[in-house]
């Protein structure tokens, strides 16, 4: 019976394994018709008996603005031309700042927060983060550093219910995803740690000090020509 639940176990872990890479394989030229993070927000809004419509549109990497990619870079994740989907420094840094207590700090990188935005789910259990350094894995090998900036400005929630940059421009706004300025790209990316609580379109003096901090940082990155190294 032992070595029938092992073959059986067997089984499934490829099929899983065989499923998930065909399925990454697709969203790499097809556009993902949503994420898992938009059907649990939708499951939310039952449960708590408060309804909400979701918002999104998908725009390809030539409709978004170049200044909304860099600035969600430079505050997000400033390795990400260079890492392979893991920032092993910033994981470290991360783990030694929890366990002095306080507020709990993340290193997710963008490639990561696709990876669980878009096939799975919140929370912090062994299971969940092995499943996100699974996809994170075949992300960085199947996709280009373009595709996956792509996928994360389109799957990145800016307000409850707010997904992906043209819906969070238009939101925020009034102006489509192409049309974002420089101040306005780097409000909404100074939100995104906390989006559902910080608004890119009424900052607060501290959201908007993160603004201005991140547009240093754009400068100090390059500014559009940084998008060079994602090709």
């Amino acid at each position: 019976m032992l070595s029938s639940i092992i073959r059986r176990l067997s089984r499934a872990v490829l099929w899983f394994a065989a499923g998930s890479v065909v399925l990454v394989l697709i969203f790499r030229w097809v556009p993902p018709p949503g994420t898992a993070l938009m059907v649990e927000r939708k499951i939310e809004s039952w449960v708590d008996g408060e309804p909400i419509d979701l918002e999104r549109d998908w725009e390809p990497w030539e409709r978004i603005s170049d200044d909304l990619k860099v600035a969600v870079i430079a505050g997000e994740d400033q390795k990400f031309a260079s890492h392979w989907g893991f920032d092993f420094n910033a994981i470290q840094a991360a783990l030694a700042h929890n366990e002095r207590g306080g507020s709990i700090r993340g290193a997710s990188t963008l490639s990561q927060q696709v990876a669980k935005n878009q096939f799975l789910w919140s929370g912090r259990s062994w299971l969940r983060k092995g499943l996100e350094a699974w996809f994170t894995a075949l992300i960085e090998l199947l996709w280009s550093k373009e595709r996956i900036l792509e996928v994360y400005l389109n799957s990145a929630e800016w307000d409850d219910g707010v997904f992906g940059a043209q819906a969070a421009a238009r939101h925020h706004f009034g102006v489509d995803a192409s049309k974002l300025t420089r101040q306005q790209a780097s409000l909404l990316a100074a939100v995104l740690p906390n989006p559902r609580n910080w608004s890119a379109s009424r900052p607060s003096s501290y959201v908007a000090r993160r603004a201005g901090w991140i547009r240093q940082q754009m400068s100090q990155l390059g500014g559009d020509g940084y998008l060079e190294q994602l090709k």
